[in-house]
C-alpha cells in the first residue's frame, strides 16, 4: 500500500522545504522515545522526512509514490528507521538531528543550541480605553531573577575562584550513552560549573550557589495604541533567569481587553451607538458623541433612519501595523417615546408622518 508521507508530516503537497523541515522537527520532538514518545510514530516521521526532505527523492515520490523506494530503495525497509544507516548523511539529515538532539547526544560535531532561561506566558488584562490609547502598563510577576548579592555568579563575594575539578576547566564533560541508536558519544555542559570551568570556594549565601532566586518583580511594558484583544506582546529578556549567567528567556503577554459600554471595535474602526429623539431624526440637528479624545459635534441629517451609520474619518483606533487611524462609526438609534400627553398625541395625529 502506498504511504502518504505528506499526511504523516501533516503538510500540504505544495509545502515548501522549510515547512516540511519545521513539521519534521515538531513531530520528532513529540514522538522521540527518549522523551516518552511513540517509537513507531517516530520511525514513520523519520521515513517521511528522508523522502520529502530531499528534493530528488521528493520528485520521485510525487511521480511514483512510495513504491519508488520499496524493495531496497532509500527510505523503506533498511534497518529500524527505514534507510537510516548511521550518522553519515545517508539517511536522516544529521544537521537536523543535531539541531533537535545536539544537547543530548552531541550530534553535528558537538554543535549546540544556545541555552537560555525559560519563557513565561501570562495574560495581561486592560480596559478598552487603555488598549485604544496605548502607553506604559505596569504589573507584578513572581519569577526567577539573577541574584543581587553575587551578580549571578553563584559565588560568595570575595570567595576564591578555583578550576573546576569535574571538567578540568574545560566546561564540558564527555561520555557515552545508550540510546535507540546504540551507544553514542555524549558531550555535555559540566553540571558543576555550568560550562564556566571555574567554581568558587564558597557559595553565595543568598542563592545557595545557583546565581538565581525567586522574587516578585515589577515589569513595565509599552503597549502600542490600538492593540486588540487576543494579540500577544513579546518582551525580550523578561522571562525566567537561568543559572550560570546564561540569557534570560522572554515574556509573552496575551492581551485581554475588557468590554466597554461606550465603545466597541470593528477592525480599526471605533463603533459607537447613539440614541436620538424622533424630532431630531425628522428635522436633523447637532448631537454630541464621545470619542477617544472627548466629546465631538456630529451633524444629523434630516430624515435619518434608525440603524443608519454615520462615519467620522480618522477618529477610530490606531493601526498598529500600517500606521494612521481607523474611523469612528456612529450607529444612530431613533428612540420612540413610550409615554405621550394627549396634546402630543393630537399633534402627532395631525402631522401623520409617514
Amino acid at each position: 500500500m502506498s504511504k502518504d508521507y505528506y499526511n504523516t508530516l501533516g503538510v500540504e503537497r505544495n509545502a515548501s522545504g522549510d515547512e516540511i523541515k519545521k513539521a519534521f522537527r515538531s513531530l520528532a520532538h513529540k514522538f522521540h522515545p527518549d522523551k516518552g514518545g511513540d517509537e513507531a510514530k517516530f520511525k514513520e516521521v523519520n521515513e517521511a522526512y528522508q523522502i520529502l526532505g530531499d528534493e530528488a527523492k521528493r520528485a520521485q515520490y510525487d511521480r511514483f509514490g512510495s513504491a519508488a523506494f520499496e524493495g531496497g530503495g532509500a527510505g523503506a525497509g533498511q534497518g529500524p528507521f527505514g534507510g537510516f544507516s548511521g550518522f553519515d548523511g545517508q539517511g536522516i539529515n544529521v544537521e537536523d538531528l543535531g539541531d533537535l538532539f545536539g544537547n543530548v547526544f552531541g550530534f553535528g560535531g558537538g554543535r549546540q543550541k544556545s541555552r537560555r532561561g525559560a519563557d513565561i506566558e501570562m495574560d495581561l488584562s486592560m480596559s478598552f480605553e487603555e488598549a485604544a490609547r496605548g502607553g506604559e502598563k505596569e504589573f507584578s510577576i513572581y519569577k526567577t531573577v539573577p541574584c543581587k548579592r553575587c551578580g549571578g555568579s553563584g559565588g560568595e563575594p570575595g570567595a576564591e575562584v578555583r578550576t573546576c575539578k569535574t571538567c578540568g576547566g574545560k566546561g564540558k564533560v564527555v561520555g557515552t550513552q545508550r540510546t535507540i541508536f546504540g551507544s553514542v558519544r555524549v558531550e555535555q555542559v559540566c553540571a558543576d560549573c555550568g560550562g564556566k570551568g571555574k567554581t568558587f570556594a564558597k557559595r553565595c549565601g543568598d542563592c545557595a550557589g545557583n546565581g538565581v532566586r525567586k522574587e516578585m518583580r515589577t515589569v513595565s511594558v509599552g503597549v502600542p495604541a490600538g492593540i486588540a484583544n487576543g494579540e500577544t506582546l513579546r518582551v525580550a529578556g523578561e522571562g525566567e533567569a537561568a543559572e550560570n549567567g546564561v540569557p534570560s528567556g522572554d515574556l509573552y503577554l496575551h492581551i485581554k481587553v475588557r468590554p466597554d459600554s461606550r465603545w466597541s471595535r470593528a477592525g480599526d474602526d471605533l463603533v459607537v451607538r447613539r440614541e436620538i429623539g424622533v424630532t431630531t431624526a425628522a428635522l436633523g440637528g447637532e448631537i454630541k458623541v464621545e470619542s477617544l479624545e472627548g466629546l465631538i459635534a456630529l451633524d444629523i441629517p434630516a430624515g435619518i433612519q434608525s440603524g443608519q451609520v454615520l462615519r467620522v474619518r480618522g477618529r477610530g483606533l490606531s493601526r498598529t501595523r500600517s500606521g494612521g487611524r481607523g474611523d469612528m462609526l456612529v450607529e444612530v438609534i431613533v428612540s420612540t417615546p413610550k409615554k405621550l400627553s394627549r396634546e402630543q398625541k393630537r399633534l402627532l395625529e395631525e402631522l401623520d408622518l409617514k
